[in-house]
Formats: C-alpha cells, structure tokens, sequence
C-alpha cells in the first residue's frame, strides 16, 4: 500500500502503540474482533487481510480455522505480527504491486486502509485486491467517511465506482462491524463488493 499520512517510517514504537490501544480496549470489556466475527460470518475458507499491520484480525480469523495470509508495506508492523504468529503467512509488499499468484475467498480492508492508500493510486489497489478474489469472492472494506475528501478521504460513491470498474458488484452495507444499518449521511461505512461468480 503506497503509504499517505499518517504513516511514520522512523517510529519503531508505532506497533507497539497500536497493540497496546487495542488490549486496553479488551481489557475494558469492549470486543476488539467484531471485524474477524463479520467475516467469519461469510463462511471463507480463506482470506487475504490487505493492510493487516501487526496482524489482530489475521490472527483472530486464524485461530477459527481460516487459511489467512497477512500482506503490509510497514516491516515494522509485521515484524510485530510474525513474533505474535511466526506460523501464519506474512508478506511485505506495497498494495499497488501484490501479487500472491493465488485467489481467496475474501480479501479484507479493515481499519481505515483504503485511506492511508496514495489517492493516485486508490483505482489500481482495488483492481489488484478484486484480482485476487475467487470467483464469488468478496472485497470487504471498512472505512472512516467523515475525512475530508481533498486531505485523503475517500467519497463513497467513488469507491463504489472503483470496485465496479474492477468487475466487482456491491452485495451489501453496514455502518458498523456488527451490521448496524446504513445510514447514508453517517460518519463510517463497511462495504462488501461481490466478484462475479
């Protein structure tokens, strides 16, 4: 994934940060794998989790029995995700070249990866990502609406657009990981786009 903002090659304690963010939030009670429960919920027998960072949802859906392979462009990420589950496939790459030379169930975007993509290229991500869908696959993505478009955001429609433009149908949308309904003038919108079967 050609990383935009946010993203801070020298700060080794990034993974750290964000591992720790998201175990205060389990130790308070919240569950922190509401996006593992959604996509298991599809019945993949395997997923590419595209921007999987230190590996939270790739490991979750791995330990309920789904093939997974974890790709990121932050070594610094993964290295957090390998030492947690050196057993899973982790792979190094930029979103905009992947090339795994196989197919999956469904391809997930969680937390936000579609914005920390370059905008210029956003359109190429999505046709690379749709191509490493199975036939009947789905693209799942979740992502943060309220970001002004012109500083990284992305418009629903134009993602929409984007996955059309990659062979890919939207099957559904939610407004939250446990599939509260749409609200077109909310802040946040979890996508699946269906790959013709």
């Amino acid at each position: 994934m050609t990383q935009g903002r946010g993203w801070h090659p020298d700060d080794p304690e990034r993974a750290d940060d964000y591992d720790r963010r998201f175990d205060a939030l389990a130790s308070s009670g919240l569950d922190v794998h509401g996006e593992a429960e959604f996509v298991t919920a599809l019945g993949p027998a395997s997923v590419l989790d595209a921007g999987c960072g230190t590996g939270r949802v790739a490991i979750e859906l791995a330990r309920r029995g789904i093939d997974v392979v974890g790709v990121d462009v932050d070594p610094v990420m993964l290295d957090a995700a390998r030492r947690k589950a050196p057993a899973l496939a982790w792979v190094e790459s930029d979103l905009a070249d992947l090339d795994l030379d196989r197919r999956f169930d469904v391809v997930l975007l969680a937390g936000n990866v579609i914005l920390f993509v370059h905008p210029g290229v956003r359109h190429a991500v999505v046709r690379r990502l749709a191509g490493h869908l199975e036939p009947g696959g789905r693209l799942v993505a979740g992502f943060s609406l309220d970001h002004p478009v012109h500083r990284g955001g992305v418009a629903l429609e134009h993602y929409d657009a984007m996955a059309s433009d990659a062979g890919l149908e939207l099957e559904a949308r939610w407004a939250t990981w446990d599939r509260m309904p749409f609200d077109p003038g909310g802040t946040y919108a979890l996508s699946v786009h269906r790959r013709d079967g």
